[in-house]
């Protein structure tokens, strides 16, 4: 049992310098000696784990879709919880717009703190021979893409707003702020992140719909009076 801890734990350890030094240096440049001299393990522990450095990325970019699957769970089940602590329904806790402002809050935090999942979706730009389909940004825009469908059953979308032109406007930022959030971290921040919805919102919902949104998103312990978050108003653009 215990050489299995240790295993575990080597494993985890090169897969977390993978990424550390993947998204530091890219893919190309790194080497696997550098790989398990930053995890502390001998090369042939690394080679014993790993056959080759696109074996590492693929670990690493199944870790991250691993961490985004459970942000998008974690947030659906969030945003079920609300809507029956509500007993309003759905589309009384906000509905499928609030799910995506919220998730997409979280995703921000998580690739700010979260090496592994920076590292997964910078590898989904790099030419590197992971496996097939594993591009984390087209997985994050089908979700985007069915949360907006969802929202457009609702009746929460403008008339005039196609979920799928949401979807891309949504994910173009939400990447882009990853992106950008490498060199400097306030892009990362909630700040700029609720400035971007104060911004879309207004465009993307109803008039009924916008009432019950929180730009800056749903947070536990970010609630207002008797649990139920401020309302979105437009001026949250204000000063921020």
């Amino acid at each position: 049992m215990a050489q299995q801890e240790r295993a575990v734990r080597t494993r985890n350890a090169l897969i977390e310098s993978a990424a550390e030094l993947f998204t530091k240096d890219g893919f190309d440049v790194v080497s696997l000696s550098t790989i398990s001299t930053r995890a502390g393990v001998s090369n042939g522990a690394l080679h014993f784990h790993f056959a080759s450095k696109a074996a590492l990325a693929s670990a690493v970019w199944e870790a991250a879709a691993q961490r985004l699957r459970r942000i998008t769970l974690e947030g659906r089940a969030r945003s079920e919880a609300a809507a029956t602590a509500g007993g309003a329904g759905v589309a009384g806790s906000g509905g499928s717009l609030q799910l995506l402002v919220d998730t997409t809050h979280a995703l921000l935090r998580g690739l700010r703190h979260d090496v592994i999942l920076r590292a997964g979706f910078d590898l989904s730009e790099s030419p590197v021979p992971v496996a097939a389909g594993a591009d984390l940004r087209r997985r994050w825009q089908t979700w985007v893409e069915g949360v907006l469908a969802e929202a457009a059953r609702e009746g929460a979308l403008a008339r005039d707003v196609s979920p799928q032109d949401a979807a891309h406007a949504v994910v173009a930022a939400t990447v882009g702020f990853g992106a950008l959030g490498s060199r400097n971290a306030q892009w990362l921040s909630q700040s700029m992140l609720t400035r971007f919805w104060a911004l879309l919102l207004p465009r993307l919902a109803t008039g009924a719909a916008l009432k019950g949104l929180v730009a800056s998103g749903r947070r536990e312990g970010t609630a207002g009076v008797d649990g139920v978050p401020p309302p979105f108003r437009a001026t949250a653009r204000s000063g921020a």
